[in-house]
């Protein structure tokens, strides 16, 4: 996604990768020209943005070395593997004052984006998060996410569009882990709403199924309709990154904020299983 992403972007080029694989990075940046940087240190010297796409535990070691260098970062979800890593990566980037985005990717998308514009008297809702991405295909050789699991690797864009759509998650009423990595979450949110979310990356659904749905003062909405294609997306994450960049700004909803706040729902759920 970044790779191609930043290339086809006016406002961006594809300067430099880095990977622990010098292999694996040359074979990213020869089809765009870019240089094949020998360390992350080198990396740091050719560019003034890093997009990550490691794990978060390698993620969360290296970005705040990217902050302090002074390069505005794109971070994948979560932001670290624990939230003490994830408020060192936030704390980094606040004190050099650089722009960060976490890929969450359907905040991107006008479908999303619109509706969750129009909710309103919202008093509950429910989310479900169900695919056999870790069965097969493209995402099913990642070790961390075999390791992880729904929770981590789904679970932050889930978590953000609750959040989003009904207020700030304020606690965890219940959580359990069934076999076959299935979560099923009870959430508290600000203002006394209340959401449910079920997610697994381990069910042989077939599209996967992904829907969210809100109840209230004025009925029941459910998000649905035209599902914006993820590198659409990416390219307005782009316009919106560079537009906080070139404002001199770091407020955003996506920003590393969200990222630390969403950590720490991860770590609530997991503790209260």
């Amino acid at each position: 996604m970044h790779a191609p992403g930043l290339d086809a972007h006016p406002g961006t080029r594809l300067a430099a990768v880095w990977a622990r694989r010098r292999d694996a990075a040359e074979a990213l940046a020869e089809p765009y020209g870019a240089e094949v940087a020998g360390g992350f240190d080198e990396l740091l010297s050719d560019v003034d943005a890093v997009a990550f796409a490691v794990p978060p535990a390698v993620q969360a070691e290296l970005a705040p070395k990217a902050a302090r260098a002074g390069k505005h970062l794109i971070m994948e979800k979560p932001l670290a593997a624990d939230l003490a890593r994830a408020q060192a990566v936030v704390d980094a980037a606040e004190e050099s004052g650089v722009a960060g985005l976490l890929m969450l990717t359907r905040r991107f998308a006008p479908e999303v984006r619109a509706w969750l514009a129009g909710l309103d008297g919202v008093r509950g809702g429910i989310g479900r998060w169900l695919a056999g991405a870790l069965l097969a295909g493209d995402y099913a050789a990642s070790e961390w996410r075999q390791k992880e699991g729904a929770l981590i690797d789904a679970g932050p864009h889930a978590i953000d569009l609750l959040d989003a759509a009904l207020g700030q998650i304020e606690r965890v009423h219940y959580a359990r882990l069934d076999p076959d990595d299935l979560w099923t979450v009870v959430f508290g949110h600000a203002g006394g709403a209340t959401s449910t979310l079920t997610v697994s990356l381990r069910v042989p659904v077939q599209p996967a199924l992904v829907e969210f749905s809100v109840y209230g003062e004025n009925g029941h909405t459910q998000l649905a309709g035209r599902r914006t294609a993820a590198h659409e997306c990416y390219s307005v994450l782009l316009d919106e990154f560079l537009e906080l960049i070139r404002d001199g700004r770091t407020e955003h909803p996506c920003d590393l904020r969200r990222g630390l706040h969403i950590q720490r729902i991860l770590a609530e759920v997991q503790s209260a299983v």
